[in-house]
């Protein structure tokens, strides 16, 4: 779970990325959520667009690669949306750290 500040940092990087995954009137099949997965081990940020062809809105698109590829959504903004999972192996991109909740007594 990406918390809000990550989030915008993601965001930040994702401007400067090419829209690698479309979704097109072929809909979503093995083949884009395998063509997903391959792209977020190789570069962890993907970016997909959805055409006005397709028979799936951007935010289901996104859900749903995202639960097959075990990602998390950083955005959906019109057609286009951003994928993030950290590579385990090789990471690329360092997240800001999560601070911990202060208590106040």
């Amino acid at each position: 779970m990406l918390t809000s500040k990550q989030r915008a940092f993601l965001r930040s990087l994702a401007t400067n990325e090419d829209t690698i995954l479309m979704l097109g009137k072929g809909g979503m099949s093995e083949q884009i959520i395998k063509q997903a997965d391959d792209a977020l081990t190789a570069r962890e940020l993907i970016k997909g667009k959805v055409l006005e062809t397709a028979d799936i809105t951007p935010v289901e698109a996104a859900d749903l690669i995202a639960a097959q590829t075990k990602s998390d959504v950083v955005q959906v903004i019109g057609s286009k949306f951003v994928l993030f999972r950290r590579n385990s192996e090789k990471p690329r991109i360092e997240l800001p750290s999560a601070k911990k909740k202060r208590r106040y007594q």
